[in-house]
């Protein structure tokens, strides 16, 4: 088709519709947005949470089953906080019912402030909800199911969704310092009334440290006593040493990283860009200025480690650990004491001056200033390590004295030990000697058992059977020499019967071994007669 020039295109084209807006409508809707505006009913700021599962009921379909939703907090200006679920599995762009405002506990009559800027959600489980005022106040708040005492399910308690509501549960509230706290006489106004909009950033490696930026400088806030709730939360018993743990547990480390107002006199020199760097060596934060000027901060280390373990500390499962490692790295360790007594509770930022810079600051805030950042040196930095050196003091002297003692202890130990030794020696030689007269005195029992036991006028089985034997050799004697008597009567008959045979010319050497033979059994036989004539001389006696 050939391009045709605008003046033909203008005649074929229609003229778009016109839109008309009646003057009341319009009246009608800034009215309404400046009267919820004065309320602090409009939404400040949102954010979201981690992925959870939730009813399809929440998203108006119909089932049991359950959807995988990330839940969304919504802040108005007044305090309230509401919740709505965006799903973006099955349809998406799937929003839920909007639900709250979401009661808090315990409950305030001015609701927590009426200045809200801004809410966090730590990715944790349970959620933590960070709020924050302009004022300064900080409110964490632990995201739990709603009780049944509750307003929002005694009115609609036929209303599925309803039970859908969590409850906030304040555990801490922490006041910033916004601007700085000098030490005067006079009250300044400007100083003390100081407010300004406060952004949140969540630490990308930390998920229980986050950061604040507002006109004055950066505040970072790590919650020490999230896994002490996990802990608590996942103990299926009711633990109530670990909830007393809880209940004190120290609050929250708040860190005044930098400060761009530190005088009333001068205006706030916003912050243009921030950023959290993860390093091994530990947490770096980036800062753009309002000059557009990049500074680096180093993060404390209470939450991030400051350096990673190095190999010849690496834990060995094989190898035991010694009493004072295991000691050590008990929950009362002297280590932790130590910590406990360092922490400081304010600190001195790092001051960056103002776009003004044709004006001098007056000499009276600059001594405040320095007054200020002296005090806090003395009390927070001086004073603590004073009493830590005195803590220290006294746990050396301690320990002196248990290596004393325990040194004293070894001694006796090794004294006790030789004495044994000797004694064991001692022991030994007169059980030696015990066990020869043992033996002994076995020997000679026993021979007098046996003499006892052959005088006995009982005799054994043994000695039954070998008198039965005894008794039946004389009649086999008896039966002998009347076989050798007839043998003898009847000479010549055996001479008749027996055949001659031709007679046997012997050697003088064989003659010789048949007597020495006949002579050896004649000796064995004389033998056995007299231990037969014994054994019957023993038997009748």
């Amino acid at each position: 088709r050939p391009v045709q020039p605008l003046s033909t295109l203008g005649s074929e084209l229609s003229p778009p519709p016109l839109l008309r807006f009646s003057p009341c409508l319009v009246f009608k809707s800034l009215f309404r947005r400046a009267y919820t505006a004065s309320l602090g009913e409009t939404a400040v700021a949102f954010d979201f949470g981690p992925l959870s599962a939730v009813p399809k009921n929440v998203f108006g379909q119909k089932g049991k089953d359950e959807v995988v939703a990330y839940p969304l907090y919504i802040l108005r200006e007044n305090g309230e906080t509401f919740l709505m679920y965006v799903s973006l599995v099955h349809s998406p762009g799937s929003v839920g019912k909007l639900l709250g405002p979401l009661p808090m506990h315990p409950a305030a009559e001015d609701n927590y402030g009426y200045d809200a800027c801004a809410i966090l959600c730590l990715p944790c489980v349970p959620n933590i909800l960070v709020i924050a005022t302009e004022s300064g106040m900080l409110y964490h708040c632990v995201v739990l199911e709603g009780e049944e005492e509750d307003d929002q399910t005694s009115e609609k308690s036929w209303d599925s969704k309803a039970d859908l509501i969590p409850s906030l549960y304040v555990f801490e509230c922490v006041e910033l310092e916004l601007a700085l706290k000098l030490a005067s006489g006079e009250d300044d106004p400007f100083d003390s009334d100081f407010s300004c909009p406060i952004k949140l950033h969540r630490d990308p490696k930390c998920p229980s440290r986050y950061h604040c930026t507002h006109e004055a400088g950066v505040h970072s806030v790590g919650l020490t006593w999230i896994h002490k709730l996990h802990k608590f939360l996942g103990s299926d018993e009711e633990d109530k040493d670990s909830l007393q743990e809880l209940a004190t547990e120290q609050k929250c480390f708040v860190e005044h990283i930098l400060c761009t107002k530190p005088l009333p006199c001068r205006e706030p020199a916003p912050i243009r860009g921030f950023w959290i760097v993860p390093d091994i060596l530990g947490p770096t934060m980036i800062c753009i200025t309002s000059n557009y000027e990049c500074l680096t901060r180093p993060l404390l280390s209470t939450v991030h480690s400051a350096s990673p373990p190095l190999l010849c500390t690496r834990d060995d499962v094989e190898v035991a650990e010694s009493p004072l490692r295991i000691l050590a790295e008990t929950p009362d360790s002297f280590e932790k004491h130590i910590r406990s007594i360092l922490q400081r509770s304010v600190a001195n930022p790092a001051f960056l001056k103002s776009s003004e810079k044709d004006t001098a600051p007056p000499p009276e805030e600059c001594l405040q200033l320095i007054s200020r950042a002296t005090q806090v040196f003395r009390e927070q930095y001086i004073l603590k390590q004073d009493l830590a050196k005195e803590e220290i003091q006294r746990r050396v002297k301690l320990l002196c004295d248990q290596k004393r003692k325990q040194l004293e202890d070894l001694s006796y130990c090794r004294e006790e030990r030789k004495s044994l030794r000797e004694m064991a020696e001692r022991l030994a030689d007169k059980y030696e000697e015990a066990k020869e007269k043992q033996e002994d005195i076995m020997n000679r029992m026993k021979k007098v058992l046996h003499s006892f036991h052959s005088q006995l006028p009982v005799l054994s089985d043994s000695e039954r059977d070998m008198k039965k034997e005894l008794q039946l050799i004389p009649d086999q004697l008896r039966h002998l020499g009347n076989a050798i008597r007839q043998v003898g009567m009847d000479p010549r008959k055996q001479f008749y019967k027996i055949p001659q045979k031709p007679t046997i010319t012997l050697s003088a050497y064989q003659r010789k071994c048949i007597q020495s033979i006949l002579k050896e059994e004649g000796e064995h036989i004389r033998e056995m007669v007299k231990q037969i004539n014994d054994i019957r001389n023993h038997v009748n006696f």
